[in-house]
This record gives structure tokens, sequence and C-alpha cells, in this order.
């Protein structure tokens, strides 16, 4: 049976108790913990800050087998006066590093900003390589997610979803997985999570963003928080395939978010007595050392 374990003052902690639990029920319980009785890690921030660029970037690390180990922004910038994030300050350089040690750079035009505090690092499309994932607007129509990769010494835009359509409209990624269980992996991300959200899949398959499906009535940030962290991925009812945890929009209800051939699809749930505001968790039972980010 599986099972919500609560903290406010450190992190959600979305505890697996056996496989197949979500399968087995649609509601789940939630229950307080106190914070001092789980690992730190839930909480804090393990990525390396950014010493020479985006003020409170991060930087992304990607440990398996690829072309590119690390990626982080550069080149802040006040030009997009939305502040989703907490400040003013966006990014308009995303640099990577290489498996050779070597750095390369993309820088955006004046018209566009790297929203975003890290890029995400994954072999999207299971070919080897590694693409950069990442939140970019413009400052005319709002963010888009954007994909880079690596050629020929030179970072490139490989893919990208359309704009959100009008200036001051943000989107949250939620977690990059096999969703679907395939070679590739997904990106998930939630449009729109202050105004009614809505959580949206992509594969990225023969060069180009495609999309799968989309889901209503999601948030995974709220206005100013420098937390980009509210989901978690992991295999819930143990069929092989990833599922996400995500808040409800206003944020008082945790829905776990599995999906198929058309997409998201709702497969259980907890209310929650306070809206949730930290990073959430995943790990296989209370012990458990090791927690996966989404």
């Amino acid at each position: 049976m599986g099972s919500v374990r609560l903290s406010f003052t450190a992190a959600l902690l979305l505890y697996i108790a056996s496989a197949g639990g979500a399968a087995a029920q649609k509601e789940w319980t939630a229950s307080p913990v106190d914070a001092t009785s789980l690992p730190s890690e839930i909480a804090s921030e393990t990525r390396l800050k950014v010493l020479d660029g985006l003020p409170d970037g991060l930087v992304a690390a990607h440990a398996g087998k690829g072309d590119i180990v690390s990626a982080w922004y550069g080149a802040p910038t006040t030009r997009y006066g939305h502040s989703i994030l907490g400040d003013a300050v966006e990014a308009g350089e995303l640099i990577v590093k290489s498996a050779k040690g070597r750095t390369f750079s993309l820088v955006l035009p004046p018209s566009e900003v790297f929203e975003d505090r890290y890029p995400r690092l994954a072999d999207l499309d299971g070919d080897g390589t590694v693409e950069v994932v990442a939140i970019r607007s413009s400052l005319s129509f709002g963010a888009s997610v954007a994909v880079y990769g690596l050629r020929k010494g030179t970072v490139m835009e490989l893919a990208s979803t359309p704009f959100i359509g009008r200036a001051n409209r943000w989107l949250n990624i939620a977690g990059i997985a096999r969703f679907r269980g395939r070679r590739g992996r997904e990106i998930a991300y939630v449009q729109t999570p202050h105004i009614g959200g809505t959580l949206f899949l992509y594969a990225f398959e023969q060069g180009r963003l495609t999309k799968i499906g989309s889901l209503g009535g999601f948030s995974n940030h709220f206005i100013g928080s420098r937390e980009m962290r509210l989901s978690a991925v992991a295999d819930i009812d143990g069929d092989g395939r990833m599922e996400l945890a995500l808040p409800s929009a206003n944020r008082h209800r945790l829905r776990i978010t599995g999906f198929g051939k058309s997409g998201p699809a709702y497969r259980a749930g907890v209310d929650l007595p306070a809206a949730i505001d930290k990073a959430i968790a995943v790990g296989s039972r209370p012990d458990d050392a090791l927690y996966r980010w989404a």
C-alpha cells in the first residue's frame, strides 16, 4: 500500500512502501514527519553553484557516457523584467563542458533570455549523445522548452516547443525520464503553473520535439520562489515506466500521474493540510539514504 509522508519544514517525502501501491488504490494518506528525522539532502541543493555566471545559478552534471559532462548559464542580464524566480536577473548565455574538458557556449539574441536557474542534461533520444534542456523565454512571447546539443564543436539549438504566446508567461520543467518506457526520455513540464497550469509531455524524436499529450490542473512553482523542484519522478506502480508526482493547481493536493500512448493520465492522489512549497523527494523506505530528484 502506498503512502505519503510529509514535513513542511524540510520537504515533501514521497515514501513508496511497496511496488504496486499506487495501482492498488486511488487515494493515499498524508502524515506529518519531524523534519529533524529526515536526511538533509531532501531539502538541500546538491548541485554546485556557478562561480562566474548567473547569480544563484547551478551547474548541471551528466555522470553517464556522452559528449557533454556539465552545463550552466552565464551572461547575466536584466533585459526581461518578469522576475518570476525572485529577482530581475536572467541569463543570456548557455555554457557546456565536453567530455574532453573543452567549454563551448551559445549566446541568445537580445530578444530572448534563459528564464531558468540550471540546464538539464539527458540523452533524450537514446543515441549516445547528451542533449541540454533549457527554459528559454522571449521578451514578447513568453517561455518555451529548448533543446540544445554539441555538434562539430558548436552548441546548436536542436528543437523547441512553441513560445506560450505572450510576455510574462512561464513554464517549469517537472521531470525528464522514461515515462513511456521507451529507449529515450521524455520531457514533462507545467505551463503557466501560477494561473491554472497544464502538464505537457514531449518526446525528442528524429531531431524534433513531438507533443505526446497534456493534462490540466497542476502547479510546480509559486511566484518569487527559487525552488524549482516541486516534483518527483519514480516508478510508483512497478510497471517499468516512470510516474510523476506533482502538486495540484492550488498545491494542496499531490497528484500522481502516469503516461501512456495518449499522454498523461491520473493514477492516484492525496490531500495535504497546506500548500506544497518545498522540494519533493522519493525514497523506497523511511530510512533510505538515497533520494531521486526530478
